[in-house]
């Protein structure tokens, strides 16, 4: 019988929509850490994107209009994008710094919270809300 899913792809993973692959990509690298897995190109256009983070795929996405999608980012929408990704990291105030020098929007920053977690947020270039955390306790 085949698997249900392929080999080292988790159950659930993020689809976004961005506005440019290439610069996702190098956000993602510059800020968090990310490397791509995979990458599907039409053309020269990159049409799809998988990304990986400490060994696991994290997140794919694929440019608006990709595959025929109607899909806009929060940017392009100009709209609060209703969901935000939770992200644990070693060092909540240096990847904090790098989104910044990225490009990234800050929302808060890095500081012990109450659940513990020392904890920041910010909003990258397409408009997605990303919390940085390290569990302190």
């Amino acid at each position: 019988m085949t698997a249900p899913r392929p080999a080292g792809v988790p159950w659930l993973t993020p689809y976004m929509t961005v506005r440019d692959a290439r610069v996702t990509i190098a956000f993602f690298e510059a800020a968090f850490g990310f490397a791509v897995r995979d990458s599907v190109n039409d053309d020269g256009a990159i049409m799809h994107v998988e990304m990986t983070y400490q060994g696991q795929l994290i997140v794919m996405f694929a440019p608006e209009g990709g595959f025929g999608s109607t899909a806009r980012t929060p940017k392009t929408a100009g709209a609060v994008a209703p969901q935000s990704f939770y992200l644990y990291v070693d060092d909540v105030d240096a990847v904090y710094a790098r989104a910044i020098a990225a490009g990234a929007k800050s929302l808060s920053e890095p500081e012990d919270q109450f659940w513990g977690d020392r904890f920041a947020q910010i909003e990258d270039p397409d408009g997605y809300r990303w919390a940085l955390a390290r569990h302190l306790s």
